[in-house]
């Protein structure tokens, strides 16, 4: 007997010490294996756990009482901005009712580093393109000013592609929260990451379906799949998921779990755009705040989550409300909604906001956006920080120069075939820039007909001749010599330069010998700038006299290109006079801006502010000048292109309904390879130009092919359009002067004018053409 005790104990022995071994082999495996998952997941959470795009904005609008507007464009703006229309007036946020005589739009409310805007319904009462009156729908209360909020231009999405905005679950009230895990995880605060009643309900319901219909995995698991394993469906993945849901519990709160899991679910697809996050998609289903959604709509998302294609509401709205009620019936058996709140949501209709692809607008300038803030951030942190970029654009603008360029060289092509080309990548092309000259915000920037075809921004990047477009500075360049009404050689004169004979031609055959300084800026006259610049008064001077002359006004006119920060020119020649130099359309449209602001020469502003994820502004930018030249002599300039476009080559302008004060120079390169028009008023400024990439002939001067299009951007923008001139300021003079002689009139003069001076250079002789014997006593 006891040989057989022996005999059994050293059997037992046998099995259980190695049993006993390889359990705590396998234990203390799991246990490493464990600890190497919390290092993975401390590796993982050590910085943020998702990628937020940064967002860039267009800037806000600004309407008040009294203001002319484009009906039309800020229509087209509401419906950008997603506002929905309505057949009556809006009883929620985001909705719209336009009528003959108003817009009827319930406001959102909205925030930026300069503004903010709470929700209210807001009519505009609008007359003869005019606004009457802003007022709260509700109170009648006056509301003007207002401010519509920004638009969303692009997303610096990462290689995921992710919409997202981060939610922190301290702004969601519990039923929001509730819904979800009634959806997704109703045991979620009993377990410790795996839900042994889950796995059973789960069993019994497959068991009963024959198939596996319904999973088991916790909200925990979720996470743990979400960031750390594939998707194949196998049972090591399942145990990984376990154990790794098992180290999240013991690592995170249940608070933090949830809000990594609302943050990193995916709710769908905008295009070609994942919906990423409840926050995100609150906004595109509902548009609304996370923290602003009602239960009914809480329920809905809930379930969008478990097959956002299927139970998408805009393809399977009745098998949403079927869902989204049986989410309510649990969060009732819950305890988490009264009996009331239950009802009330239950009946509630579905309504999500109209769906809208993701588009990105004023691709031209986010291009040129991207190039100046890369400067400041590299594209990882704008595509992970989650910033809010304020830009400068005002998208009615942008939207009317874009449609101003298309047409405007669609209609060339029509009138003269040869325009034509079969080839997209060849068409005729053209570029707009538009201005605010005092503050250099960049309004408007189309760098081409069509994005799609041509990414080349020509506004910015195209290095072309301005032609007469230029002529302004070198007349700047003698303004402290002559005044406008002093008299210029007209007549051909050849000048040799580098030992070859150079001749100008004026485009008229027919010019006048002699013209004056206001006269040959008008009437772009080739050879009376070239004298005014580099041999006035030399007729009859030998060869050095002049060589020395044309020596010193080129110094002059490479300053002057220096100060206004041209294209840098090292070795200046004689017919940049005339624009035969290389300059971008946005240096030209700057250079412009000093005219029209005082003397100042602005720098181009594409960004206002930069905000952080959490609201704070961690960039500011503000209008920057550089005084270039005297308020007189800016105001005298605007004054002479003022003429240009009334009496000289722009005064077709009134043909196309500019019926208002404006200044302006047309531009066309030898053999009309590219015709510029820039034009402005003490609101805005435009250049537009127009050519061929190849720099294939135009067969039109700036006056037909570009100020056609500079007309209808400005005849689309009556809100910048004051009909105001610009303020006389001191240094400028009035004088009663005779036009035949151009000094102080007298009483026999017989053709007199009120002429503008600078202080420096007005008249102090009185007329010695028309002298009477009276004088003598005198």
């Amino acid at each position: 007997m006891a040989k057989k005790t022996g005999l059994k104990g050293r059997l037992k022995r046998r099995i259980i010490i190695p049993g006993l071994l390889l359990s705590a082999v396998v234990i203390v495996s799991v246990l490493l294996y464990m600890l190497n998952l919390s290092g993975q997941i401390d590796e993982r959470f050590s910085d943020r756990p998702w990628d937020i795009p940064s967002r860039v904005y267009s800037d806000t609008t600004f309407l008040y009482d009294g203001q002319h507007i484009n009906k039309n464009l800020l229509v087209s703006k509401l419906h950008r901005l997603g506002y929905r229309d309505v057949s009556q007036s809006p009883e929620r946020r985001g909705e719209m009712h336009v009528t003959g005589e108003a817009i009827f739009v319930y406001l959102r409310d909205f925030h930026t580093p300069t503004y903010s805007q709470e929700s209210r319904s807001v009519k505009l009462s609008i007359s003869e393109g005019q606004i009457e009156s802003i007022k709260n729908s509700a109170t009648g209360e006056s509301l003007t000013p207002l401010e519509l909020e920004p638009e969303e231009l692009m997303l610096y999405f990462g290689p995921r592609w992710e919409r997202r905005q981060y939610l922190s679950i301290r702004t969601l009230p519990p039923y929001v929260v509730h819904a979800i895990l009634a959806a997704e995880d109703g045991d979620f605060y009993e377990h410790q990451g795996i839900s042994f009643k889950g796995i059973a309900r789960a069993f019994i319901q497959n068991l009963k379906a024959g198939k596996i219909n319904q999973g088991a995995s916790t909200v925990t698991q979720q996470v743990a799949r979400m960031f750390f394993l594939t998707k194949d469906v196998t049972i090591r993945r399942k145990i990984r998921e376990q154990l790794i849901a098992i180290v999240l519990e013991l690592k995170f709160s249940k608070e933090e779990i949830l809000e990594i899991f609302l943050n990193e679910t995916n709710w769908g697809q905008q295009g070609s755009a994942a919906i990423v996050g409840l926050a995100e998609a609150a906004r595109f289903y509902f548009d609304k705040k996370a923290s602003d959604l009602s239960v009914a709509e809480a329920a809905a998302l809930a379930v969008v989550i478990r097959n956002s294609s299927y139970y998408s509401p805009y393809r399977n709205p009745d098998k949403l409300v079927k869902m989204r009620n049986l989410v309510l019936d649990s969060m009732k058996e819950e305890g988490w909604l009264d009996e009331n709140t239950y009802e009330t949501a239950l009946a509630s209709p579905l309504e999500p906001v109209q769906y809208t692809n993701h588009v990105r607008q004023a691709r031209y300038f986010t291009d040129y956006l991207t190039g100046q803030i890369s400067e400041l951030y590299p594209m990882d942190t704008l595509t992970s920080e989650g910033f809010s970029i304020y830009t400068t654009i005002d998208t009615q603008v942008q939207q009317a120069a874009e449609e101003a360029l298309r047409n405007g060289l669609r209609d060339l092509e029509t009138k003269n075939p040869k325009l034509q080309r079969k080839d997209p990548g060849e068409k005729l092309q053209g570029a707009v820039i538009v201005m605010q000259p005092k503050t250099g915000y960049i309004l408007a920037m189309a760098g081409g007909r069509n994005y799609g075809v041509s990414q080349f921004n020509r506004a910015a990047n195209a290095y072309r001749q301005p032609g007469s477009a230029f002529k302004p500075f070198a007349f700047l360049t003698a303004m402290d010599r002559f005044s406008p009404v002093s008299k210029l050689s007209n007549f051909p004169q050849s000048y040799t330069v580098e030992g070859e004979p150079w001749t100008p031609k004026n485009y008229e055959m027919d010019a006048p010998e002699e013209v004056t300084m206001r006269e040959a800026l008008a009437y772009s006259q080739n050879i009376a700038t070239v004298n005014l610049v580099f041999a006035d008064d030399l007729d009859g001077k030998d060869a050095a006299s002049v060589d020395l002359a044309m020596a010193a006004g080129l110094e002059k006119l490479k300053k002057t290109v220096h100060d206004f920060h041209f294209a840098p020119i090292e070795n200046p020649y004689p017919s940049m006079v005339l624009g035969a130099q290389e300059i971008t359309p946005l240096m030209l449209a700057r250079a412009y801006c000093a005219f029209a602001a005082d003397g100042r020469l602005p720098y181009p502003l594409s960004v206002s502010s930069i905000v952080d994820e959490k609201g704070k502004v961690i960039e500011r930018r503000h209008s920057q000048k550089e005084s270039v030249i005297s308020p007189a002599k800016a105001y005298l300039m605007s004054d002479m292109l003022k003429s240009a476009v009334e009496i000289g080559t722009g005064k077709s302008l009134k043909n196309y309904g500019i019926d208002w004060p404006a200044a302006g120079k047309t531009g066309t390169t030898n053999e009309a390879r590219d015709a510029w028009f820039v034009g402005y008023t003490p609101n805005i400024l435009a250049v537009v130009w127009v050519g061929f990439d190849n720099n294939d002939r135009v067969y039109a001067t700036g006056s037909r092919a570009a100020l056609p299009i500079w007309a209808r951007l400005m005849k689309s923008l009556p809100q910048y359009v004051s009909g105001k001139w610009f303020e006389k300021p001191s240094g400028i003079e009035t004088v009663k002067i005779c036009k035949e002689s151009g000094l102080i009139a007298r009483d026999g003069c017989k053709e007199t004018e009120d002429a503008m001076f600078l202080t420096e250079t007005a008249p102090e002789k009185k007329c010695d053409i028309h002298k009477s014997w009276l004088d003598l006593f005198r």
